[in-house]
């Protein structure tokens, strides 16, 4: 079934499914409703995903990802801790498959085999050394990385690197939110990497908000 979305500024587009379109704007309105706008460009959705989760509509995120990729022959869900796991945990579970993640730190139960990669933190303006432990990836894998942001895309490279270090196949990623005009998914997109977003926020201000609507 498709349904006709009449956007602010009188575009129409054409979704393929209902249930797209509710989940789409189910977040977006969370996003208006309960985000906040911090300094340095920080977009705060603790209320509903980073800190309490909105439950409803993190399954709802994850049933939109598992339809955008169900030809896609995932085997494996990668991400990296802590944030990630969560819309990660959703989409694998709708996917039936396992949820690998990234480890910021190293500890003494990963095995002495693993694959690291460096990843910088625009939120924490950081750079952590990401972990996995090699039996959890491998050349027999396809992976679909997610996470819960993508800003300038920093995370997503590394789980990209750990991906092709483990020489599995790389099937694209899967953002709940994208600040578009940070520029990374659409470098990304640029480079031929499959990136689907549920919310792209092209704008943002103490007073203001804007989507970029998606012709899915």
């Amino acid at each position: 079934m498709s349904f006709l979305y009449l956007t602010s500024n009188c575009n129409i587009i054409l979704f393929k499914d209902i249930q797209e379109v509710i989940c789409i704007r189910a977040l977006e309105d969370k996003i208006l409703s309960e985000g906040l706008v911090l300094p340095g460009e920080i977009l705060k959705v603790g209320s509903f995903l980073n800190q309490q989760i909105d439950t409803t509509l993190l399954m709802d995120m994850g049933s939109e990802i598992a339809r955008l990729y169900k030809d896609s022959g995932i085997t494996k869900v990668l991400t990296i801790e802590s944030s990630g796991i969560a819309v990660a945990f959703a989409a694998g579970f709708k996917l039936g498959v396992p949820v690998v993640f990234a480890k910021k730190h190293a500890s003494i139960n990963l095995s002495d085999d693993v694959i690291t990669s460096e990843v910088y933190s625009y939120t924490h303006q950081k750079t952590y050394t990401v972990v996995i432990g090699s039996e959890y990836l491998g050349p027999d894998d396809t992976v679909l990385i997610v996470d819960d942001f993508l800003a300038k895309g920093n995370a997503i490279k590394g789980l990209i690197e750990i991906t092709n270090k483990a020489g599995a196949k790389l099937a694209g990623a899967a953002i709940a939110i994208e600040k578009g005009f940070q520029g990374g998914g659409d470098a990304l997109r640029a480079q031929g990497i499959r990136v689907e977003s549920l919310a792209i926020v092209d704008s943002m201000s103490d007073d203001s908000l804007t989507f970029r609507r998606q012709d899915q």
